[in-house]
């Protein structure tokens, strides 16, 4: 398994919904998301597809190209928390690299408190 770890601040959503356009106040406005009954700003979902495209670019190198991903949510990602983007080489050779993927809430520790926020799984072929 090969994994990148990234903790979202108001900050970093702030960020993600100015670089995506997507302007819900569920993203970065804390009296909003109080009022619909959540503790924190919601992590908008598209970034676990960028963290889940990351972790394969990053390990298998430039010679790579992502040619499909798919994942589903399983759950909210609330500003404040830590995940872990996990990738797990299901098939490899010259041609192509199948994986499995999954997103995982984590502790301080490292430890997984919330499992499957996100899974699913990505083909890479040569460039």
């Amino acid at each position: 398994m090969i994994s990148l770890t990234r903790r979202f601040e108001l900050p970093d959503l702030i960020a993600y919904a100015g670089a995506t356009w997507d302007w819900h106040k569920l993203h970065y406005d804390p009296a909003y998301v109080a009022s619909v009954g959540l503790e924190a700003p919601v992590v908008d979902g598209q970034v676990f597809g960028a963290l889940l495209a990351e972790v394969l670019t990053d390990h298998l190198g430039p010679g790579w190209r992502l040619a499909a991903l798919d994942y589903r949510f399983g759950s909210l990602v609330l500003a404040g928390e830590t995940v872990r983007a996990e990738a797990t080489i299901t098939d490899q050779d010259a041609g192509h690299v199948r994986a499995d993927l999954r997103v995982v809430v984590i502790d301080d520790n490292g430890v997984a408190v919330r499992d499957a926020v996100s899974r699913g799984s990505a083909e890479l072929v040569p460039r």
